[in-house]
């Protein structure tokens, strides 16, 4: 027995948000643009949360909702209960709206008679927040984390092969942990070949330090080209939970010997951090570290230089004080103080 599928009661079947959603993720996010799997669950979950909420809401289940019912006043409701409700960021909440806004102005060309609705949706702005200066490491907090592991033993072994290639390659956890055997190219000069967002690939050149550790590394390792570089102790794919786990490990022994980082928390994202501002204190163009870390646009990477005291010590060096005379503090006169106990 077939069940009927009844739109809201402004709507009609063709204007179903079920039908629309699968036009737009089948037909143009896939088929179309390409995006990768990663994407794709980007915005997948984005419209799985803002169907829970309007299922509890607005009391409509997700098969009867029309692209209609995603009206400003209802986008904006959702955004509202994102932040206040399951706590996420303002850099977040814009990353939900860009989905839905992306949505809206697909259904809009499709349909023309949806575009007084959409222009609404696409209407409401963006929320600005204050970007926090990066946290990076020393060079020797991090030489610190990266000989805390007891190489003598695999896990160890592994966790020094891990923490060296985070540190040497600035790469994202997700890149790390999606490593493969085959990406590692150990010839001269060595390098990573790593899977970027949006299937963008870059290779990473390596340190002849690294070169020879994961040499040895290999010997220890299943060696066909699709093995994981990083498995987990039962021989499987290290996650970025597991990553991060054994970051912490390595923390919290390296901070048994070093006082600077006991009370720290330090991420594979803060070690991504460090890497790019080692390499801009060491004199690296900011073009140069973009490609090193697989951004998009120098202006992420501007960050850094924001971030980066010792450069704006040199840049101040190479300017003059102004003369100035050295101030005088006049003692006040005998009334004034009267008064000013009064």
């Amino acid at each position: 027995m077939k069940t009927s599928i009844t739109p809201s009661a402004h709507g009609t079947h063709a204007d179903l948000l079920g039908l629309a959603l699968e036009r737009y993720f089948c037909r143009y996010l896939i088929d179309q643009r390409q995006l990768s799997p990663k994407t794709i669950a980007t915005y997948r979950d984005t419209f799985k949360l803002l169907l829970e909420f309007m299922e509890h809401s607005a009391r409509i289940k997700p098969d009867h909702l029309c692209v209609r019912d995603l009206d400003a006043p209802r986008v904006l409701a959702f955004l509202d209960y994102l932040e206040h409700t399951r706590r996420n960021s303002p850099r977040s909440r814009n990353l939900r709206l860009a989905v839905v806004r992306s949505f809206m102005r697909h259904a809009a060309a499709v349909d023309p008679l949806l575009l007084s609705v959409a222009q609404r949706v696409l209407a409401i702005p963006i929320k600005r927040f204050e970007r926090t200066v990066v946290k990076h490491l020393t060079p020797t907090q991090i030489l610190s984390i990266l000989n805390a592991p007891n190489t003598s033993t695999w896990v160890g072994f592994r966790d020094r092969v891990l923490l060296t290639i985070l540190y040497n390659t600035g790469a994202r956890v997700s890149e790390v942990a999606a490593l493969n055997v085959g990406d590692l190219q150990l010839d001269i000069s060595g390098s990573l070949h790593l899977h970027g967002k949006g299937r963008k690939q870059r290779t990473v050149p390596l340190w002849r330090e690294s070169v020879r550790l994961l040499r040895r590394w290999r010997h220890h390792i299943d060696p066909s080209p699709q093995a994981p570089l990083l498995p987990n102790a039962l021989g499987g794919r290290i996650t970025r939970s597991g990553i991060e786990y054994r970051l912490r490990v390595a923390l919290k022994k390296a901070a048994a010997m070093d006082v600077s980082l006991r009370g720290l928390r330090v991420s594979p994202h803060a070690i991504r951090h460090t890497t790019a501002m080692h390499m801009l204190q060491s004199g690296v163009d900011l073009s140069v570290i973009a490609m090193w870390l697989g951004h998009e646009s120098l202006q992420t990477t501007h960050q850094y230089l924001n971030a980066d005291l010792a450069s704006k010590r040199q840049a101040l060096d190479h300017l003059k004080a102004p003369p100035t005379k050295r101030p005088t503090i006049q003692r006040p006169q005998r009334i004034i103080q009267f008064l000013q106990r009064l």
